[in-house]
């Protein structure tokens, strides 16, 4: 029995899915989604075995959720647009369908599948090893969960975050976002020179730092929002190397 999951922001497309998957009783479907963000929250919770997956899709495209996964299955991409055909197999996936497809073509697709887990096919290489050597150092966007959703963060949107026990909240402009990861997790997955710790509990974007008031034996910074936060002592030397 495989595990998949079917990601297309069109109700039609996810049904002729399911449709010619009739045929195959070991292929079971796990969950469905219509848009990038709902689909890197099922893939990260069923870890299916295998995929079909949309290209444009509202929230992130398909190929941005493959950057957002924890662990990378097999693909199969299905889209109506064929200009992303060689991106789709320089991450290795196993088939491109272009819509509209037909049951014989469905169904060359799973024997690809097939093919690849007996060894008829060049082994597939990591799908995360291609994916890392194009994306960048550090994320531009993050996911984080608000109820039953995941939404999408803009890290240059951060202005700082703040330890909430096992986790941490991020404060934007326009709100505040409740991360998994506690603050020491995030200070590793952060550019360094974009964010610092001054604070076992805080961390400041330096982009919206508006000042920094010193006193004998403390700095306060005061952030662009207003928020007021306080440098710890063994973390003033960071401050200091920041001062020419």
């Amino acid at each position: 029995m495989q595990k998949l999951i079917i990601i297309d922001d069109e109700a039609a497309g996810r049904t002729l899915i399911r449709q010619y998957l009739e045929a195959y009783p070991t292929l079971i479907v796990v969950g469905e989604a219509n848009n990038g963000v709902d689909a890197v929250r099922l893939i990260n919770e069923f870890k299916p075995d295998l995929i079909f997956l949309d290209v444009q899709m509202p929230g992130l495209s398909g190929f941005d959720v493959l950057t957002h996964l924890q662990e990378i299955p097999q693909i199969i991409f299905s889209t109506a647009y064929d200009e992303y055909a060689l991106q789709a197999f320089e991450v290795h996936a196993v088939d491109y369908l272009l819509k509209p497809y037909t049951r014989g073509r469905f169904a060359q697709a799973i024997q690809r599948v097939i093919d690849s887990r007996t060894g008829n096919l060049q082994k597939l290489q990591p799908f995360a090893e291609s994916l890392l050597t194009t994306a960048a150092a550090y994320p531009e966007k993050i996911l984080v969960q608000t109820g039953n959703r995941l939404i999408t963060v803009a890290v240059s949107d951060i202005l700082r975050i703040e330890a909430e026990g096992d986790y941490a909240t991020l404060v934007t402009g326009t709100g505040r976002h409740l991360s998994n990861y506690g603050i020491g997790a995030l200070e590793t997955r952060l550019n360094p020179q974009q964010f610092i710790r001054v604070h076992r509990s805080d961390m400041v974007n330096l982009h919206y730092i508006r000042e920094i008031q010193k006193y004998p034996s403390s700095y306060d910074i005061i952030m662009t929002n207003g928020d007021v936060v306080r440098v710890s002592r063994s973390y003033m030397d960071k401050i200091r190397q920041l001062t020419f």
